[in-house]
C-alpha cells in the first residue's frame, strides 16, 4: 500500500528531510512512500535492467538504473527504472556520475504492484512525458499488459505477443508475454 501525506513543504523542504525505505516522493505537493517491492516486482525490474543494459549500456547508447531520485519539473520521483540516454547522463567536471540527478529520464518504467493505486502511477508517468521522457511504461503483472504513455499524453495498451515500444535508438525487441514470461520458472 502506497502512503500519502499531504502537507504544506515546499521541494526544496522535501529534498533536506532523510531518505526513507523505501523510497518516498514529492509529486503535486504530496509526499507518497513507494511500496516495498516484492517478488514478481524484484524480478521483473531486475531483469528488464539487465536486458535493457545488455545492450545499450555496452555501446553506449543509454543506462538502466533502479530507484534513482530524479528532480525535475517541480517534483521529485523515484522510477522503478529510469533510463537515461548516454550522453545525457550528469557528470562531475571530472566526468563521473553526479549523484543528484536533477533531469528528467528519457524512459521511464513503472512496476504497479497489487493493490497499489494505477491512478498515481499513470499520473507519474503523465508528469515526465509533460517534462521532456520521450517514452514511459506501466506494467501491470496482474492483467499482464503494458500500458505506454508517450510525448503529448498519447497512451497505448499492449498485451500478449504486442511488440513493446523502445526507446529510439536502442535496438531491442520485446514483446508483453516475453516480460511476464520472465515470473515462470517451468
Amino acid at each position: 500500500m502506497t502512503i500519502a501525506s499531504e502537507c504544506k513543504i515546499t521541494l526544496d523542504e522535501f529534498l533536506k528531510l532523510p531518505e526513507t525505505k523505501p523510497a518516498s516522493e514529492f509529486i503535486n505537493g504530496e509526499i507518497i512512500q513507494k511500496p516495498m517491492p516484492q517478488g514478481e516486482h524484484s524480478l521483473i525490474q531486475t531483469t528488464l535492467i539487465e536486458f535493457i543494459n545488455g545492450k545499450a549500456r555496452i555501446q553506449k547508447i543509454a543506462i538502466a538504473f533502479s530507484e534513482l531520485r530524479c528532480t525535475f519539473g517541480g517534483d521529485t520521483i523515484v522510477p522503478d527504472i529510469a533510463v537515461f540516454r548516454w550522453e545525457r547522463i550528469p557528470k562531475t567536471a571530472s566526468g563521473k556520475i553526479v549523484n543528484r540527478f536533477e533531469i528528467h529520464p528519457d524512459w521511464v518504467i513503472e512496476i504497479l504492484f497489487a493493490g497499489q493505486q494505477q491512478k498515481k502511477v499513470l499520473a507519474k508517468l503523465l508528469h515526465c512525458c509533460r517534462n521532456g521522457t520521450e517514452l514511459g511504461w506501466l506494467i501491470n503483472s496482474e492483467e499482464e499488459s503494458i500500458l505506454a504513455v508517450f510525448p503529448g499524453q498519447k497512451i497505448e495498451l499492449y498485451e500478449g505477443d504486442d511488440k513493446l515500444p523502445i526507446l529510439e535508438g536502442i535496438e531491442l525487441e520485446l514483446t508483453v508475454k516475453e516480460v511476464f514470461g520472465w515470473l515462470s520458472f517451468g
